[in-house]
């Protein structure tokens, strides 16, 4: 075969491969898919967004919990910090200090006890019902910089029945509250009169006014 068929198969080669690739443009010009703004058809139990997801409720203060709080069940908890804590009064320090009479202590009370650095820094703090349970929560949280290596416990019935056997060993434990007394907190009106600032200037000038008053006269 000489070169004059060899050219002329070439050539129609390339016109067949021009002819598809302009029939391809032409046809996808004419036959533009478009997407619809809205599926034709929506899978069963997906949810269509509608807007931003709402925020979840906020968690009830732990005196609610405390109400109704079990210390037997409490009791069974406690077996999470056993690892690293003794509860018996005169105990002994483990890995963590002793936590005889916790309630109403401050923290790092124990003496002999090697605290962090930033559990020292928060000395003047009390072990209350509020930030006992922040603490079981999440310990590294609570406290940022602390030695305590425990995940936390982050159902709070579960926080409040720790906490009332807790209380429960100790010389004099604190009376736990009551529905009453959640229901009375809940109730109670905030006070926006005032602000605290303006709230005491007004008892100390109240309070001078009343010594003043109250005071004998004197002669010179």
């Amino acid at each position: 075969m000489d070169s004059f068929e060899w050219n002329k198969i070439a050539g129609w080669t390339l016109a067949g491969v021009l002819t598809v690739m302009g029939l391809s443009l032409v046809t996808g010009a004419m036959f533009t898919p478009e997407t619809p703004a809205k599926p034709g058809f929506i899978v069963e139990g997906v949810e269509e967004e509608s807007g931003p997801a709402e925020a979840a409720p906020a968690e009830k203060p732990i005196e609610f919990f405390l109400a109704s709080a079990n210390i037997a069940k409490g009791e069974a908890q406690f077996k999470k910090c056993a690892v690293c804590h003794t509860i018996d009064k005169g105990g002994a320090h483990g890995l963590g200090p002793n936590i005889y009479g916790i309630i109403g202590a401050h923290h790092a009370h124990e003496a002999g006890f090697a605290y962090s650095a930033a559990m020292q820094e928060t000395a003047g703090k009390t072990w209350d019902w509020d930030a006992l349970s922040h603490w079981i929560e999440d310990p590294k949280k609570y406290i940022p910089g602390n030695k305590m290596a425990f995940a936390g416990i982050k159902k709070p019935s579960d926080r409040a029945d720790l906490i009332a056997y807790l209380n429960s060993q100790s010389d004099s434990p604190k009376p736990l509250p009551t529905e009453a007394d959640v229901a009375a907190a809940e109730e109670a009106p905030a006070d926006t009169t005032a602000s605290g600032d303006e709230a005491a200037t007004d008892a100390a000038d109240a309070a001078a006014s009343d010594s003043a008053e109250a005071a004998p006269a004197t002669t010179a």
